[in-house]
């Protein structure tokens, strides 16, 4: 064993150095670490010589060679708490850590264009090519068309998405986020935001509604054009109602939100700030319904849609948001109808 006015110096330096606990190579030894109960080999010391367990705030280890090394422990063997990185900002200006660069935005945004257009021609091929005649079909099967070119143009786009981002798996936890738990939780909770973002977006066009006719003096056009495109479908038999509810309530949602909010406007934070992000991403998905007399009203929707996403980072929250907004007229119409009314003139009056 060394003298104390040798290793005194030794336990010195040691103290001043941050002190760790961890299993040491026995290449670094001279002599193969002995049991002292039984004189031979510890078990496991050809691998790894083995500090003894802690059992008080500082510990001394012998080595082999004489010396010894002192460290320390945490008592209460807890782990630091987690920082909160949103107890010091606003929630709903938080950015998104984002792992792709510009080059990857605009190729992801392009695809999306190209395989858009793509799948429709595909589909006016495959139609004309098993003899489907519109003006023959019934409603029933109209609807399905619809459905199934819907369905295969969600299917499409968000495989070119996932497809290109592929590479930079795993995401971050709230890039393309799809949680269904706590609906209800103050301060992010989907379904609440949810609720939120659709009662502003209900009272924003509202207003803006009402600003333009004052200003214009005529009332501006609103979605009566799609609307009356689709009544011969709306409430006419629960199979072409079933087929419209999951057109707009489930896949044109889908679809839509994880563009423009779930991958352009996430994108965009990586440079410019959320509320920037939240109305280039809004006017983009209004410009890209290419219908310029409902503009306002489609860049209201997305405004209101791009807030609500930022306060939860949950793309639930605008996707639930978009099917009420979509399917809510339409059943709101199959419901009148159902009782009577004439919901073309409804249309025509309002």
């Amino acid at each position: 064993m060394a003298s104390s006015s040798s290793s005194s110096p030794q336990l010195s330096l040691l103290l001043l150095r941050p002190l760790r606990c961890r299993p040491v190579p026995l290449s670094k030894h001279r002599k193969p670490f002995l049991s002292p109960r039984t004189g031979r080999v510890a078990a496991g010391a050809e691998q790894r010589l083995l500090l003894p367990p802690v059992t008080g705030r500082w510990r001394k280890s012998w080595r082999r060679d004489g010396g010894f090394s002192c460290f320390s422990y945490n008592t209460n063997n807890k782990p630091p708490p987690p920082s909160d990185k949103s107890s010091d900002e606003c929630l709903i200006l938080r950015r998104w850590d984002v792992p792709w660069e510009w080059q990857t935005i605009v190729l992801t945004m392009v695809g999306c264009g190209v395989s858009f257009v793509l799948t429709g021609l595909v589909e006016q091929s495959v139609l004309s090519y098993v003899g489907f005649k519109a003006v023959e079909a019934t409603i029933d099967e109209k609807a399905e068309i619809l459905f199934l070119g819907q369905l295969s143009v969600t299917v499409v786009v968000l495989g070119v998405i996932f497809g290109i981002t592929n590479t930079f798996r795993p995401f971050p936890d709230d890039v393309f986020r799809y949680d269904i738990r706590e609906p209800f939780k103050l301060q992010n909770g989907w379904l609440l935001w949810a609720g939120v973002g659709l009662f502003g977006a209900i009272i924003s066009i509202a207003i803006a509604g009402a600003a333009m006719t004052y200003l214009n003096g005529e009332t501006p056009e609103r979605e009566t054009d799609s609307l009356v495109l689709l009544l011969p479908l709306i409430g006419s038999s629960t199979t072409s109602t079933a087929f419209l509810v999951g057109i707009t309530g489930v896949l044109a949602p889908l679809l839509e939100e994880t563009v423009f909010r779930g991958f352009l406007m996430v994108s965009l934070t990586k440079w410019f700030p959320t509320p920037v992000c939240v109305l280039v991403s809004a006017a983009v998905f209004a410009l890209a319904h290419l219908t310029p007399g409902q503009f306002p009203q489609l860049f209201i929707l997305g405004v209101a849609l791009g807030f609500s996403y930022a306060q939860t980072h949950n793309l639930l929250t605008p996707i639930t948001v978009h099917a009420f907004w979509n399917s809510g007229v339409i059943l709101l119409l199959t419901f009148l109808q159902l009782q009577g009314y004439d919901i073309k003139e409804l249309l025509g009056a309002s």
